[in-house]
């Protein structure tokens, strides 16, 4: 059964599966080395953070998505080792951003926290290049926010990921004059990939693969992977710097401070912590100046020439292609008929793949400003094979033209009166296979007329409406029967008005984004309107519906 969304401890484990995928492909990684220096240890540097990740969320498994994935944040920035280790804390601390607050979260959520990751890792590298672990993190967190706009199954959307991440690593070379002339890839980004694939592997039910082979072209030569290592590359300096009694740090001008001094400057945290990474022929240089600037712990100095001639000894085997792909489609299974089947009317490409994903029969574009009409809906019913038809119109204006279609046809079709996709996906859940039609009817408008639904849009005129002037522009809030419940200049006060409005009890509302809004502002109108409104849990979804920049249901 595909997984739909994930807690907290599902994310455990999932990160746990991560972390073995990276294990078991450790020596691939570290075989690829070739940027910024061959140091390596790419691989060792990345396990080594994401293990003291682990640790810190399994001691708070139990624990809400949000809070693990804070977990999961401190133990890499605490853990993390070398350039890529430090990036990948980065790219934890971003996943972290993300699902703050969340109890649980579905795929678009895990888009959103994977955008946030990739912008928190360009903005830790002074200098981004690339062709590294920076294209392929981002190119990822695009790939997810694609895939969960159209389904936003956690699987769904990690899959997507994975793929992505994929082909990223693949391009690398091209990116990158120092990968093609040694013929790999770039290791930090296949590190990055073997964890989106272990935690992947986790969730279709599959163990990590033995250990497979890295990306090396036909014909080269391991050698080649270290052949810059005789220029020289000095040390390598890593340790987590805090404030004395009574001050802040200030990350960004501690990054400038050190690339004075230093390359593959990596410096991430905050006022309270950061980790400092630097690339320099003088490491005493690089501790006297973060001793000036507060206490030190964690300190780690490491010959980065020493350790190229000794991968360069140590290197003779060459890998082949990882041939097994855990995200290969899997042909789905054919949907049985059935006695009783639904068609609905939706609005925009993600709510019509809610519907599908409930099983509905068959689904029909339109909505506001674009009603489907009679013969549309006949169509629809008539190429379904069922006894029994439910409709579902999902707007006043369908209403009318669904209950025509019932005169018009011979198969026996039940109207459910729903007036937008909220109190349609709402009477779905309450459907009953087992009963007929007519009691179905009864039951599922009772279930659609329980929520409290919201629109919001923009008003394209100035106008009176329900007795209240409207300006153009401003944004307007209405119940589903067109009564307007709030008008503001400003959008998020408006929606905010609204939703203080609802009807005490709520417990759960879900946030539908489209015309006008992106995943990034609905994710900033749900902390709005969790921080509104005290115990209620806010889900974030892709409806692409037009005209409507949100509908809201409160359930």
């Amino acid at each position: 059964m595909t997984q739909r969304s994930c807690d907290g401890a599902g994310l455990v484990a999932a990160f746990r599966a991560a972390v073995a995928n990276l294990e078991t492909h450790v020596e691939e990684i570290n075989a690829l080395n070739v940027f910024p220096v061959p140091d390596g240890d790419t691989g060792s540097n990345m396990l080594a953070t994401v293990r003291l990740a682990l640790e810190e969320a399994d001691a708070v498994a139990g624990q809400s998505a949000g809070r693990v994935a804070a977990a999961l944040s401190f133990g890499a920035l605490m853990g993390a080792r070398g350039n890529s280790g430090v990036i990948t804390s980065q790219i934890c601390r971003g996943l972290a951003e993300g699902l703050e607050g969340k109890r649980r979260f579905n795929g678009l959520d895990l888009a959103h926290a994977l955008g946030r990751a990739a912008e928190l890792a360009y903005a830790a590298v002074g200098k981004p290049v690339e062709g590294t672990i920076l294209t392929v993190v981002r190119e990822a967190a695009a790939a997810a926010k694609a895939a969960a706009e159209h389904d936003d199954d956690i699987e769904a959307v990690l899959g997507a990921t994975v793929n992505a991440a994929d082909a990223a690593v693949a391009r690398t070379p091209s990116l990158l004059p120092v990968l093609r002339e040694a013929g790999v890839v770039d290791a930090g980004g296949q590190g990055l990939y073997r964890l989106f694939q272990g935690a992947l592997l986790y969730l279709v039910g599959r163990s990590p693969a033995g250990a497979v082979g890295a990306r090396l072209r036909a014909g080269a030569k391991p050698s080649v992977l270290v052949a810059h290592a005789d220029e020289g590359f000095g040390y390598e300096t890593m340790l987590l710097l805090q404030p004395r009694a009574g001050s802040i740090l200030d990350p960004d001008s501690i990054r400038r401070q050190f690339e004075t001094i230093g390359e593959s400057v990596v410096v991430v945290g905050d006022g309270k912590a950061v980790k400092i990474h630097v690339h320099s022929e003088h490491p005493d240089e690089v501790l006297r100046r973060a001793l000036a600037m507060g206490s030190l712990s964690r300190i780690s100095v490491e010959n980065l020439d020493q350790q190229a001639r000794d991968v360069r000894e140590r290197r003779a085997t060459e890998f082949t292609d990882d041939a097994a792909s855990p995200s290969e489609p899997i042909a789905p299974t054919e949907r049985s008929v059935i006695p009783l089947a639904v068609v609905a009317v939706a609005a925009g490409d993600g709510l019509a793949a809610i519907f599908r994903d409930f099983g509905v029969a068959a689904v029909v574009q339109g909505g506001q400003s674009a009603n489907p009409s009679t013969g549309e809906l006949l169509q629809a019913i008539e190429g379904v094979n069922a006894l029994e038809t439910l409709l579902l119109p999902n707007n006043p204006n369908v209403i009318l033209a669904a209950r025509q279609v019932a005169a018009l046809t011979s198969r026996a079709v039940h109207v459910v009166p729903t007036r937008n996709a909220a109190e349609g996906i709402a009477a779905l859940l309450a459907l009953d296979p087992t009963h007929d039609g007519a009691t179905n009817v009864v039951e599922m408008t009772a279930a659609g007329r329980a929520i409290e639904s919201l629109s919001v849009t923009t008003a394209i005129r100035d106008a009176k409406l329900c007795g209240r002037k409207v300006r153009r522009g401003q944004t307007i809030v209405l119940d589903p029967d067109d009564g307007l419940v709030a008008v503001d200049g400003d959008r998020g006060r408006a929606i905010e008005t609204a939703v203080r409005g609802l009807r005490p009890g709520i417990e759960l509302i879900t946030l539908f984004y489209g015309d006008g809004a992106d995943l990034a502002e609905a994710e900033e109108t749900a902390h709005r309107i969790d921080a509104s409104l005290e115990g209620v849990e806010v889900e974030v979804r892709h409806g692409g519906q037009p005209h409507y920049r949100y509908l809201i249901s409160a359930e």
